[in-house]
């Protein structure tokens, strides 16, 4: 039986992953530090579902899950070099699915120095532990700010991103390079994603789909940037998760070192996502329209080319059927 060490594992894409894995009979070791970016109840929420209870979660102990007997779950910070290098003495790791990072464009504005520790000395970290205790594959997470304000559409993985224009973005094209390097060096095959817009059930307070079904819902005004017209990919949660295990089934053919983009090939405009959430909730936004942020792209919009011809990852879900599914996880969950 393959072990798997997933980073992240309490966080929005790192719970999906997790559970997918463990429907196949897989090994799983799942670690997360569950700091309080967002509220940490949405995140012990995640683990609950997979068997971990909150009252059983304590620093560097290893719980395993009531629901899963091959899910095991520390609570961890990445930053923590010493206690991932005993983790992964002890785990004995096939695979590391790396999601764990500071996320949040604008937030990297208020506490840089939380993507400096998370993304860049975390991400250290785990290369380092990859190549003390070797592993047969390394997946992480990249993200699609890293093309900044692209000109070229769609955003392919062979353009320049030497131009990102938020530190979360200079963090993320960092990690690409420390792998490049140290696939070259040691030989670790490492395959970056880069993600694009990631939504669906459980997804993150502080991402767009979320906020904006919240405001809605509670009657709150919805703040929306650059009069509605920034474009993104919004990528469905169940066609990342697809992707990615895609990917796992792919890993002995892979390239020492690679990036795939990983999106929707589809982009919205902010505008056309409100009305999307409107009609699922029969109720009108209350728009407060504000200046276009710091930090924020014009528009994203992923060439997955690379990525089909590799795995064939084609995406499944249209922005209407996502919006739909998000909804109604939305009025389950805080029900």
């Amino acid at each position: 039986m393959s072990r798997y060490l997933v980073t992240g594992s309490a966080g929005f894409i790192g719970f999906h992953v997790t559970n997918a894995l463990l429907q196949t009979g897989a090994e799983v070791t799942g670690l997360d530090n569950i700091n309080d970016y967002y509220d940490v109840n949405l995140k012990y929420a995640r683990l609950n579902e997979l068997g971990i209870e909150q009252k059983q979660v304590e620093w560097e102990k290893l719980i395993v899950s009531k629901k899963y007997p091959d899910y095991r779950f520390i609570r961890m910070s990445i930053e923590d070099k010493a206690g991932l290098l005993n983790l992964f003495n002890t785990g004995e790791f096939d695979y590391v699915i790396h999601l764990a990072a500071q996320a949040g464009v604008r937030y990297s504005l208020e506490n840089p120095d939380a993507y400096i520790r998370s993304n860049l000395i975390g991400f250290y970290n785990i290369i380092e532990a990859c190549r003390q205790y070797p592993v047969k594959f390394l997946l992480y997470a990249s993200s699609s700010s890293v093309y900044g304000n692209n000109i070229k559409v769609p955003f392919s993985e062979g353009d320049n991103v030497d131009s990102p224009i938020s530190l979360y973005a200079a963090t993320k094209k960092s990690n690409e390079l420390m792998a490049f390097t140290y696939s070259h060096l040691y030989k670790i095959p490492a395959t970056g994603l880069r993600f694009f817009t990631v939504y669906g059930p459980w997804g993150r307070p502080d991402m767009a789909v979320y906020k904006f079904t919240e405001a809605i819902i509670k009657n709150k005004p919805v703040q929306v940037y650059a009069g509605g017209q920034l474009q993104r990919d919004f990528t469905y949660i169940d066609d990342i998760v697809g992707g990615i295990m895609s990917i796992l089934k792919e890993q002995k053919n892979t390239p020492p070192s690679l990036i795939l983009n990983i999106g929707n090939n589809n982009p919205v405009t902010v505008n056309s996502l409100i009305s999307e959430i409107e009609v699922c909730l029969d109720k009108k936004a209350i728009i407060e329209f504000k200046e276009m942020q710091k930090g924020d792209v014009d528009k994203t919009f992923a060439d997955i080319t690379l990525i089909n011809s590799y795995c064939g990852f084609t995406p499944q879900t249209s922005l209407k059927n996502g919006i739909r599914k998000f909804c109604n996880w939305y009025l389950r969950y805080i029900s």
